[in-house]
């Protein structure tokens, strides 16, 4: 269970990130941080597991390292300052469409879809929307995903296939390079709260729907 002492820990790496601060409270991050989340993450599993069952029903396998990479960045900040998790067939790292959890200091991130979406991939996603535009748009357009997400985010293509530009009148969003959804909601509210993992699949809910046409068009 979450309480004020993951943000007061986070908020302390951020101010001492480093190896040697972060050595000297492992133990702390252990108890106050980690464990509660793997903990959140064993209270959403079944669910996930349940909706798709190559999701993999191991927290730990789900969760990110708190550890950056730093080989290629001007910031060498050796920590995170969020603990995040992926559920998607196969794996976090998989190039299916999944589930994304993250939680900071301050704030709940929830969202899900595809981030990382190759030229194949993406030419299959494209011809699934234009075979099936008024199945999107429905999505798109569904009160659940609406009140959850708002609307569909990712990056956008300048240029589109001229076969596929009648459906561009119909959407915008066949330009779309990436197709996922982001909702971010405060973290007090559920300290010590039992309804935590409700929120959060209230949310994966929504954007159950999408990955299921996604996963349609890349089959």
């Amino acid at each position: 269970m979450f309480t004020a002492a993951y943000t007061h820990f986070f908020q302390e790496l951020k101010e001492n990130n480093s190896s040697a601060w972060f050595h000297a409270h492992k133990k702390r991050y252990e108890e106050v941080a980690k464990g509660p989340f793997l903990e959140l993450l064993n209270r959403l599993l079944p669910t996930l597991t349940e909706w798709d069952h190559r999701i993999l029903p191991d927290a730990k396998k789900a969760l990110f390292r708190i550890n950056r990479d730093i080989r290629f960045s001007k910031d060498k900040s050796p920590y995170h300052l969020i603990l995040k998790a992926g559920f998607s067939p196969n794996g976090k790292k998989s190039v299916l469409p999944g589930y994304y959890l993250g939680i900071d200091a301050h704030h709940i991130h929830v969202g899900g879809g595809l981030f990382m979406v190759q030229s194949p991939e993406l030419k299959k996603i494209r011809t699934h929307i234009a075979e099936n535009t008024p199945a999107f748009l429905n999505l798109m357009g569904s009160e659940n995903f609406r009140q959850h997400f708002g609307a569909l985010k990712g990056e956008k293509a300048k240029r589109l296939d001229k076969d596929l530009l009648p459906v561009a009148d119909k959407t915008p969003l066949i330009y779309n390079k990436q197709f996922y959804a982001m909702a971010e909601f405060p973290l007090e509210p559920f300290y010590q709260s039992e309804k935590l993992p409700e929120e959060i699949l209230a949310h994966f809910a929504g954007i159950r729907p999408l990955n299921e046409y996604l996963n349609q068009a890349l089959h």
